[in-house]
């Protein structure tokens, strides 16, 4: 009998139905897949980079897009506020420009002493009305004349002034914030021309040298004599 060496019958597993030929190239198929399984992998994630760059440009541009359309409604914003309130400040304005021949009528009623009665509670709440709404009245005897809110009616001199003043006020100015309704329409005086200022200054020099002389004369009489 002959002896069987173990080991040398044992046959590598093949399929059902194959034959021991074809258990070879799968070997080696199966190797050269694992070989090129790394090289798979790398290319895949040099891939997946280049769309991770990509896919953060995009979202950085569409930030700076985001924050530029931010930046224009702000500045939207603040035109649409600042002009409304124009708009409400140019409405309120013409309102009480319309007022004002109103508001003279009443100041001259007060000043000839016919405000009085029921007219002078009507008068008196349309004033404090229009104060509300920010009507402010200027204009006073003795300011100093200013072409910008003055308006010069009447002209005369004066010897004792040394400036363009003020020294009648025909019609009250009136403002609304920063912005003059009218004018104050006023009669002006100038310095005399060729007058000095009467300071008083040049008066008590020479007073006080003619004092003096005379004080020096009245001294040396009696001691002379």
């Amino acid at each position: 009998m002959t002896e069987e060496t173990p080991g040398f019958d044992e046959k590598p597993d093949v399929p059902s139905g194959a034959t021991p030929e074809d258990a070879e190239p799968q070997a080696a198929a199966s190797s050269a897949e694992e070989a090129a399984a790394p090289a798979g992998d790398a290319r895949q994630n040099v891939g997946l980079v280049a769309q991770l760059d990509q896919v953060r440009t995009a979202l950085n541009e569409r930030t700076l897009d985001l924050q530029r359309l931010q930046a224009e409604y702000q500045n939207y914003r603040r035109r649409v506020e600042r002009d409304r309130v124009s708009v409400k400040e140019i409405a309120i304005a013409n309102l009480l420009t319309e007022l004002l021949p109103v508001l003279d009528d009443i100041g001259r009623a007060r000043e000839h002493g016919e405000l009085v009665g029921g007219f002078k509670s009507v008068a008196e709440s349309l004033e404090t009305v229009a104060a509300k709404m920010g009507l402010q009245q200027f204009g006073k005897e003795g300011e100093p004349f200013d072409p910008t809110i003055h308006e010069a009616l009447m002209h005369s001199y004066a010897p004792d002034i040394d400036e363009t003043t003020c020294v009648a006020i025909l019609q009250p100015g009136y403002r609304f914030g920063e912005r003059t309704i009218r004018p104050a329409r006023v009669a002006v005086a100038e310095p005399q021309p060729g007058a000095q200022p009467a300071k008083g200054e040049g008066g008590d020099e020479s007073g006080t040298g003619g004092s003096g002389g005379a004080d020096d004369k009245e001294n040396g009489g009696p001691e002379e004599g």
